[in-house]
């Protein structure tokens, strides 16, 4: 297997690259001064590249949604010491490429690792406790130093084997310092790297598991790993799997580290790897033609905030703000879509609506699934083996449903509706305890076909127990080419109809693809709003109006949120929280004031004309 960046360059080749001052590349500022002083092989790598394609990188601190739109990015940007990311298009012909800069091992790499692993087989205590990471890997170190002498210059040669004892070479008895290896510096810090990504990080993926821009990473077989980029979509990696045996290996060891070894008769394992990431990985040829293959779902360690994807234009705030009254009123909601439609990303968001004094059960398959309430009940389903078959000792989704019927929940939340947990959720509807969930549907018609027959089998005059459905899907980018997530509609559901044999459904909210605008389509018209929430607040049919005016003013209130720069999940909720204290009027007037102060009093008409139209 190869972390297969291009090959930096011998020091003594430095000097004869042409002229290039890294302080005149683009994006170049005093922190990149830092971080290259730290990272001699990043330096390496700029004039290496720079010697071949005679193009200067720019260096970014953060990549930002805009930069998707560059047709020919040529772009670093670092991933957490000692590693950078390179996105580099090759050509109008080529694909963009995913390079890792990392410091691995130039020379002699297997030679020098398997030397290492087998010293450090003797000299490792199988007993010790560590608390952290750090303190691991401070203890590796301090392993690799007796084995490891620093020299002028790296001399294996007595690693190297024998040829006249057959090629082979017996282990060293690793006695003191006279069987010390000798490497140079450069040689023994890029050992280090490689020892921690080996024994405490993800061997090859280190660089992918560590890019908050991941979103997938994909191995179909031998040859190069591809990634879904949150900002240049699919890429070709420069990581490279050459043979079937090599992958077996690798996607075996994978299967180990997530504790569900892959075999011949067990070949398929879902599970999470240790960061939360969500990996399926299929093992052997006899099941995938063209050998083992993986993917995994990387886990977002800081989740998007509504206000996020209020900004990247999934959703609008009047949309959010219509999900926010929902929430508060105990209205069951599902996210609807495809595979990779951002159905948890959006599921994740809206939790911050819920009131904090809301006990919480959320039931997954695999935890993705994120909760602000401290009072959060967080349930996965057990394997025994690789099914969830209750007679193997394994608990199942079904079985925690009911479970959480006697744990009193406000809010029972299903990662993913997929066969009769789905009954158990209605049924908890019917006895008041809403849910939140996921759900593969493309329209209400497809929801509804899904229910109402094998495995979920609905009654159908029972879906009206289901509030609302939001529907959202990857539309495709004109101006980037690329694909975006879009909330498609948000519909009411009225119930069935047993002597038409329809369902009635109201859809308050609609996409509209040629202006990339959310349309209201329930002013007046909203079921849940003029016959159900009003009903519960005791307004009469005159005084509705009262809840869509709130409705927009928690619109604007989002909109203020962007203005203020407030973007971050943990800043978001802190502001629900305070308009949830304060009251929407008062909090909306704090709001608008600080919003006015920092872009102007045009901001104000600039906002309300966008949330309330005209």
């Amino acid at each position: 297997m190869e972390s297969n960046q291009a090959e930096v360059m011998p020091r003594s080749d430095l000097d004869q690259v042409p002229d290039l001052k890294l302080e005149q590349l683009p994006g170049f500022s005093p922190e990149w001064t830092t971080r290259i002083e730290k990272n001699p092989h990043l330096k390496e790598y700029i004039l290496k590249i720079y010697s071949e394609i005679h193009q200067t990188p720019t260096l970014a601190l953060t990549l930002s949604r805009d930069m998707g739109a560059i047709k020919r990015p040529n772009i670093i940007y670092p991933v957490g010491d000692p590693i950078f990311i390179h996105i580099y298009a090759q050509g109008e012909e080529k694909s963009t490429l995913y390079i890792p800069i990392e410091p691995r091992l130039k020379n002699d790499r297997s030679l020098i690792l398997n030397e290492v692993e087998k010293r450090m087989a003797f000299l490792l205590n199988q007993k010790s406790v560590f608390k952290s990471i750090e303190e691991k890997t401070e203890y590796l170190n301090k392993i690799l130093e007796k084995m490891i002498k620093i020299s002028p210059k790296t001399e294996i040669d007595e690693l190297k084997p024998d040829p006249k004892k057959d090629g082979k070479k017996p282990l060293l008895n690793f006695a003191g310092k006279q069987d010390q290896i000798k490497l140079d510096k450069d040689t023994f810090e890029r050992l280090k790297f490689e020892i921690f990504c080996e024994k405490l990080g993800s061997s090859i993926l280190e660089p992918m598991i560590r890019d908050i821009y991941m979103e997938d990473i994909h191995c179909s077989g031998q040859g190069p790993l591809y990634v879904s980029h949150k900002t240049f979509g699919t890429l070709e990696s420069t990581i490279v799997l050459r043979t079937n045996e090599e992958l077996d290996a690798f996607v075996l060891r994978l299967s180990e580290v997530v504790g569900k070894p892959a075999s011949h008769r067990d070949p398929i394992i879902d599970a999470t790897m240790p960061d939360g990431s969500r990996i399926n990985l299929v093992f052997g040829e006899d099941v995938s033609r063209r050998g083992s293959n993986f993917t995994i779902r990387k886990f977002a360690l800081n989740p998007i905030s509504i206000v996020e994807l209020i900004k990247y234009g999934t959703l609008s705030s009047l949309v959010a703000a219509y999900i926010w009254i929902l929430l508060e009123e105990k209205m069951s909601i599902w996210i609807c879509g495809e595979t990779a439609s951002g159905k948890t990303t959006t599921l994740s968001a809206i939790t911050a609506f819920m009131p904090e004094s809301y006990k919480v059960v959320s039931i997954e398959e695999v935890p993705e699934v994120y909760v602000p309430n401290k009072n959060w009940v967080r349930e996965v389903v057990r394997e025994t083996g690789n099914s969830a078959s209750e007679e193997q000792g394994a608990v199942s989704m079904f079985q925690l449903l009911k479970a959480a019927l006697r744990q009193r929940p406000n809010y029972i939340i299903v990662g993913e509706v997929r066969g009769v947990e789905g009954n158990i959720a209605f049924q908890a509807m019917q006895t008041g305890h809403p849910s939140i969930a996921t759900f593969h549907a493309a329209s209400v018609s497809k929801l509804v076909q899904r229910l109402t027959n094998y495995p979920i089998n609905i009654p159908k005059t029972h879906i009206d127990n289901l509030n609302a459905a939001l529907f959202q899907s990857a539309v495709h980018d004109p101006t980037t080419g690329r694909y975006k997530r879009r909330v498609l509609s948000l519909n009411e559901i009225l119930g069935y109809e047993p002597v038409e044999g329809i369902f009635n459904f109201v859809e308050v909210f609609s996409f509209n693809a040629s202006t990339d605008k959310h349309e209201f389509r329930g002013l007046g018209t909203s079921y849940i709003l003029d016959s159900k929430i009003a009903v519960m607040r005791g307004l009469d049919a005159q005084n509705t109006r009262l809840i869509y005016e709130e409705m927009f003013q928690r619109a604007e209130i989002l909109e203020f949120l962007i203005v203020l720069g407030k973007l971050s999940y943990d800043e978001v909720l802190e502001n629900i929280l305070m308009v949830n204290r304060m009251g929407v009027k008062e909090a909306h007037a704090l709001l608008r004031g600080k919003a006015i102060q920092k872009a102007g009093a045009k901001i104000e008409d600039d906002i309300r004309k966008k949330v309330r139209g005209g």
